[in-house]
């Protein structure tokens, strides 16, 4: 499934990670060597070295079980949609730190947290067949029916909820210039050249585009 993810967000935004996320695949007890001060469902770690980066992705082994069981290439519902978000949300953080440590380009945390949750929305809107009236639902259940986790301290859930804020207006902005009239070639472009802005000129694009 995280294969899957990879190769469609790569197709998607047309960009080339060269490297297979299954082989950046860590498990609880690595992660837990590493000393991580939070150890979330889902977690993308970097570490800058010397001659690069040291990546590492821990998805929860009950996500991946779950989406083993109810494949979201057939369906996405209420068995599998909370599994879907995390697996998502922890390729979305690895192909685009990747993308940025190829080019070169140091990312934030709200960087990669914002193009996240806008991958979120774009993913299940599409899986969902890209129809206008799927996307005020995903709207409504990415952005406005969440909770964040209780143990995240004040930068974290500033950070989170300034990256659902952002994109929550980009999302909708997308759904009123594209979903509406089923432009989704347009949409498409739209978002490959929303990926490619630094975050200062992402948060100044939502907000023209808002």
């Amino acid at each position: 499934m995280l294969t899957r993810l990879q190769r469609g967000l790569e197709r998607m935004y047309r960009v080339a990670t060269g490297v297979e996320v299954d082989d950046f695949m860590i498990d609880d007890e690595a992660r837990a060597q590493l000393g991580v001060a939070r150890a979330p469902r889902e977690q993308l770690l970097l570490h800058e070295a010397h001659d690069g980066i040291d990546v590492g992705l821990f998805v929860d082994p009950a996500v991946l079980a779950n989406l083993a069981t109810h494949d979201p290439g057939a369906r996405l519902d209420d068995r599998n949609t909370a599994a879907f978000l995390y697996a998502v949300e922890g390729v979305s953080h690895f192909v685009y730190a990747i993308v940025c440590a190829r080019a070169a380009r140091a990312v934030s945390a709200l960087e990669l947290e914002l193009q996240a949750e806008v991958d979120k929305y774009v993913v299940c809107l599409l899986a969902d067949g890209g129809g206008q009236a799927s996307s005020p639902r995903w709207r409504r259940r990415l952005f406005e029916d969440f909770q964040l986790e209780p143990d995240l301290d004040g930068d974290e859930r500033d950070r989170y909820r300034a990256a659902n804020d952002g994109a929550r207006r980009y999302s909708a902005s997308l759904e009123r210039r594209f979903v509406a009239r089923r432009g989704t070639s347009d949409m498409l472009a739209e978002l490959r050249r929303f990926y490619r802005l630094p975050l200062a000129s992402k948060l100044d694009h939502i907000a023209k585009a808002a």
